[in-house]
């Protein structure tokens, strides 16, 4: 088995080159895995005289890549039919529901225990899904009309090591986080479908998507005591102007911050009365706090940016002073 590939000469042309080392199985397998795109003009002459001209643009991989890159959207119905029943050997499809693109990825679980759980995310026409094949399960799902907003975010793993994953807002005030081998391109593909769902690329744009003039959710308080510390439940609200805490007997906020007030918000994991859970630590011009919470990344987020702006427009204040 041979290998032909492109070589440019001095004059211009592609010539033919050989490797003999390549095999058929080395071939199988770069096609399967990784796909090759071919954008070839071809002209066959004799004795110098263009006869016959093909013009080529093909795109050969296996099956999943076809699917990871949403290819199957330009098949013809038959086709996309005939895959369609392969796939729904391992995927619960409903009524008139096709697969637009699968990639690996995973969905963070937030509860008891936060944990991140591997498996494919599913776009198709219908809804967005997190499924694991063994043991077949759905992990998280909604329907693209019940989603309203769409953002990526970096995040820093246990490793050190910086991944994209994407926020998922619906109707009705959840957010799901999700991870993905591409999630930006996941993200085009659902907004394709759906264009009134807004769509956040930046950090600056974040705090805006799915973010309701005012937000509140159970949330666990870490308060110091003089025989040491203990997490007390209750109700975490953020409007326009303030960042309060209050537990359901208390006559005033235990937190009572201005969003001024905050200098830097982050996510930790910690033992709390709940199990161990990922928490909100909050930097204050007075000390720090930590509150643990369901959506503790999609607050970070929003402080984390709304701190950003208020540094930014004192710079802007003082420089304008000068």
């Amino acid at each position: 088995m041979t290998e032909l590939s492109g070589a440019l000469t001095s004059s211009g042309p592609m010539e033919p080159t050989r490797n003999p080392e390549v095999t058929l199985p080395d071939l199988i397998t770069v096609l399967l895995d990784k796909g090759t795109y071919l954008n070839l003009d071809l002209i066959i002459a004799v004795a110098d005289i263009p006869l016959i001209g093909i013009n080529l643009r093909a795109t050969i991989a296996g099956m999943e890549t076809m699917l990871e890159y949403g290819m199957m959207r330009d098949w013809d119905e038959k086709t996309r039919a005939w895959v369609q029943q392969s796939v729904a050997r391992h995927f619960p499809l409903q009524d008139g529901e096709e697969v637009i693109a699968k990639m690996a990825g995973g969905h963070f679980q937030q509860g008891f225990s936060d944990t991140w759980r591997p498996g494919s995310i599913f776009v198709t026409n219908q809804r967005l899904v997190a499924y694991r094949r063994d043991p077949k399960e759905v992990l998280w799902e909604s329907t693209l009309d019940d989603i309203t907003a769409l953002s990526l975010f970096d995040e820093q793993t246990i490793g050190s090591e910086v991944r994209t994953r994407f926020l998922v807002n619906t109707n009705s005030g959840d957010a799901t986080t999700l991870s993905a081998v591409a999630p930006a391109r996941i993200c085009d593909m659902i907004k394709q479908q759906r264009p009134e769902i807004r769509l956040s690329t930046s950090r600056d744009d974040q705090s805006e998507v799915g973010t309701p003039s005012k937000m509140e959710e159970h949330a666990w308080y870490r308060e110091t005591r003089a025989q040491g510390t203990l997490w007390r439940g209750g109700t975490l609200t953020l409007d326009a102007q303030r960042l309060t805490w209050k537990a359901p007997n208390d006559v005033r906020p235990a937190v009572n911050l201005s969003r001024a007030e905050i200098t830097g918000a982050h996510t930790l994991h910690m033992s709390t009365s709940a199990g161990r859970r990922l928490a909100l630590h909050l930097v204050t011009e007075h000390g720090s706090l930590h509150l643990a919470l369901s959506n503790a990344e999609q607050w970070r987020q929003l402080l984390a940016n709304k701190t950003a702006q208020q540094t930014v427009a004192e710079k802007e204040s003082h420089v304008g002073s000068r």
